[in-house]
C-alpha cells in the first residue's frame, strides 16, 4: 500500500496528537504565514518561531492540496515540483501530491534559476509549488517556465507571475480524494547532487517509498513515544526517509531550522528529542563547543536522547569515540545509501555493533550486497572492489536518461554504487573510497578516506579533504585541504610531522590550509576542490551518484 495510507491511519487513530513541530530559533517573528485557519500555535513577538500540527490537520492539509490539484487537471503520473524551505507545509504538500497519483519532484533549495529551469524541464514537471524565499529566482525565469506550466505560490503577498495557492486550497475538501494509487505507480523524482554538472533525475515507485519507511522504523526501533529531530533539508531523500520512521510509528517529529551547536542541543532538550540524525560537521561542531566550554552539558536536558545516527559522508571513528566521551552509552548507527537507493539504509552499521565502528555495516532490511571487480565479478573476501547493492529501494531509472541508467543499474536490478569497499570475515563492509576519488600515485592506489580519517585525529583539525593533484613523476600526489578549528593554529611542518605515523606512500605531499566546502547534505564537494587546485580529472565525466550515507 502507499505511504499515504499511514497518514490516513495516523489521522484516524491519533487525530489530536502532535505530528510535526516547526522550530526556528533564529527568528522571533513569523517569516511565513500559511493556512492560518489550521495554525495551532501562533508565534509571539520576541518568542522564537514555533508551530505545530496534529496528525488530523496534517492529513486535512494534504487532502486539500490533492483535491485542489485534481481540480486543476493534475492526473496520475503528472510531475509536480516542490521548491520550499523546511516548514510545516512541506510534508503536507508532498503527501497531497502523492494522493493524486502524481509524481512529487522535490527541488534543492540551493539551485540557481538556471538549475531550477533545467530540472523542471528534465523531469517534465507541469506544476511548480514554491515558497517566499524563491520569488526572486523564479521571477528571473518565469517568462520561460510559465509556458504550459502552473506556478503556485505558498506564502504571503503572491507575486503577479504566480497563483496564490494558500487562498485557493482553503476552498477545497479536506476529505481524502477518490484516487487509487498502486504500489507499482511512480511516486517521486529526486535529483542527484549535481556537484559535477547538472543533476540527474532519479525515479522511484510507491513501493520503494513504503519499503524505505518500514526499513527506517525497523532499523532504529522508532516507537510512538519517540521524537525525531530533523535538521537536513526535506528535498533530500536522507532527511525525508529518516522522518518516515516517525510516520510508520505515528510519533512526533521536530523540523529544526538552524545548525549551530547550541541550537541543536536546545532543541533536543526543549522538545525532549530521542532520535537525532546529524551530519559529520554538526557532530564536530558540537564536540568542539563542549571541549572549549562554550557549551555545558548541564545546561540541557539530554538524558532522553537514546540514539544518534549519522550519514551523508564517511564517518571518522575518532569523532564517534569522542562523542561518546560526552554521551556514554548512547546508541549509534551509521547509515549508508544513495538517492538511487531511495536514501539511507541499504547498508547500515546497526544499533549495537559499536565493535565494528568504522564500517558502514551490513545489508539493510531486505537488501543484498556484493563487492565486484571491474568485470563485475565478486572479489574474494577482504579484497577491495566496487560495492553493488540490490533491494526494494533501487530506482526505476534515471528519468529521460536511459544511457546513464544502463551504466548504473543492470538488468537484474543490481545498482553499481561507484564506491570502493571491502568486506571483513564477519560480513561487515568498510568503505574505502569513491571509485572516482581513488588517487593513483606511482602505481599505488591511495584511498583519501583513510588519510582523512587519520588527519581528523589531530586536535587542531576541524575538517579535511584529500584530493589528487597532477605530478610529472608520480602521475598524481595526495593533497590535503585542511580546515582548522576556530582559535587553533598549525603549520605545514607540524602536519607533515604528524603524518610520519602513516606509511610513506600515504603521506600527503601537499598541505593546503583552506575551508573545506560541503553541500547542503554535508558531502565534501571534491570536484569543486579539484577544479580550484588544478586537478586533471575531467569533472564532467565524474560519476554523480547521490550518496546519503
Amino acid at each position: 500500500m502507499p505511504v499515504t495510507e499511514y497518514l490516513e491511519r495516523n489521522a484516524r487513530l491519533w487525530p489530536n496528537d502532535v505530528a510535526l513541530v516547526e522550530l526556528n530559533p533564529t527568528v522571533t517573528v513569523p517569516t511565513l504565514t500559511t493556512w492560518k485557519e489550521y495554525d495551532l500555535v501562533q508565534p509571539l513577538k520576541g518568542i522564537p518561531y514555533r508551530q505545530e500540527i496534529t496528525w488530523a490537520v496534517f492529513n486535512e492539509k494534504s487532502n486539500r492540496v490533492a483535491n485542489f490539484l485534481l481540480a486543476r487537471g493534475i492526473k496520475k503520473d503528472d510531475k509536480v515540483a516542490i521548491l520550499m524551505m523546511n516548514c510545516l507545509d512541506w510534508l503536507p504538500v508532498y503527501f497531497g501530491i502523492l494522493k493524486t497519483g502524481a509524481v512529487a519532484v522535490p527541488l534543492n533549495f540551493r539551485y540557481s534559476s538556471d538549475e531550477i529551469e533545467y530540472c523542471l524541464n528534465l523531469s517534465d514537471s507541469i506544476v511548480l509549488i514554491f515558497g517566499t524565499e524563491f520569488i526572486g529566482r523564479i521571477e528571473e525565469i518565469a517568462p520561460s517556465i510559465s509556458k504550459g506550466r502552473l506556478l503556485l505560490y505558498l506564502g504571503p503577498s503572491c507575486p503577479s507571475f504566480a497563483e496564490d495557492m494558500v487562498q485557493q486550497t482553503a476552498n477545497y475538501s479536506s476529505t481524502s480524494p477518490d484516487v487509487i494509487v498502486n504500489d507499482s505507480d511512480n511516486a517521486a523524482i529526486y535529483f542527484s547532487s549535481g556537484t559535477t554538472g547538472f543533476p540527474k533525475a532519479i525515479l522511484h515507485t510507491h513501493n520503494a517509498l513504503l519499503h524505505t519507511a518500514i526499513m527506517e522504523q525497523k532499523h532504529h526501533g522508532t516507537t510512538r513515544s519517540d521524537t525525531f529531530l530533523c535538521i537536513p533539508p526535506l528535498y533530500h531523500t536522507g532527511a525525508k526517509m529518516h522522518w518516515m520512521g516517525s510516520l510508520i510509528s505515528g510519533s512526533r517529529a521536530v523540523l529544526l531550522r538552524g545548525t549551530r551547536p547550541e541550537i541543536i542541543l536546545k532543541a533536543v532538550s526543549d522538545e525532549r528529542c530521542t532520535l537525532v540524525w546529524l551530519l559529520v560537521p554538526w557532530v564536530q561542531d558540537i564536540v568542539d563547543a563542549l571541549d572549549s566550554g562554550a557549551l555545558k552539558m548541564s545546561d540541557y536536558h539530554l538524558s532522553q536522547w537514546r540514539l544518534m545516527h549519522i550519514g551523508a559522508q564517511p564517518v571518522p571513528p575518532s569523532l564517534v569515540r569522542h562523542w561518546w566521551d560526552y554521551f556514554p552509552g548512547q546508541d549509534f548507527d551509521n547509515n549508508y545509501g544513495l538517492s538511487e537507493s531511495l536514501g539511507p539504509g541499504c547498508v547500515h552499521l546497526g544499533v549495537g555493533n559499536n565493535h565494528k565502528l568504522g564500517a558502514i555495516g551490513i545489508p539493510g532490511y531486505e537488501w543484498k550486497l556484493k563487492i565486484c571487480d571491474e568485470n563485475h565479478k565478486v572479489v574474494p573476501q577482504g579484497e577491495v572492489g566496487e560495492l553493488v547493492v540490490k533491494g526494494p529501494g533501487v530506482m526505476v531509472c534515471y528519468y529521460n536518461n536511459p544511457e546513464a541508467t544502463a551504466e548504473t543499474k543492470d538488468s537484474s536490478g543490481w545498482l553499481y554504487t561507484g564506491d570502493m569497499a571491502m568486506q571483513d570475515e564477519d560480513g561487515f563492509v568498510f568503505l574505502v573510497d569513491r571509485k572516482k576519488d581513488v588517487i593513483i600515485s606511482g602505481g599505488e592506489n591511495l584511498y583519501p578516506v583513510q588519510i582523512e580519517d587519520f588527519l581528523r585525529t589531530h586536535n587542531a583539525i576541524n575538517d579535511v579533504a584529500v584530493i589528487g593533484l597532477p605530478d610529472k613523476r608520480l602521475g598524481e600526489i595526495a593533497a590535503a585541504i585542511i580546515q582548522l578549528k576556530e582559535g587553533f593554529s598549525c603549520t605545514e611542518e607540524e602536519i607533515n610531522q604528524f603524518c610520519m605515523k602513516l606509511p610513506r606512500y600515504k603521506r600527503p605531499k601537499k598541505i593546503i590550509f583552506a575551508e573545506v566546502p560541503r553541500n547542503a547534505t554535508g558531502k565534501i564537494e571534491k570536484p569543486k576542490l579539484r577544479e580550484r587546485y588544478g586537478a586533471t580529472r575531467l569533472v564532467a565525466a565524474e560519476n554523480e551518484l547521490d550518496h546519503v550515507n
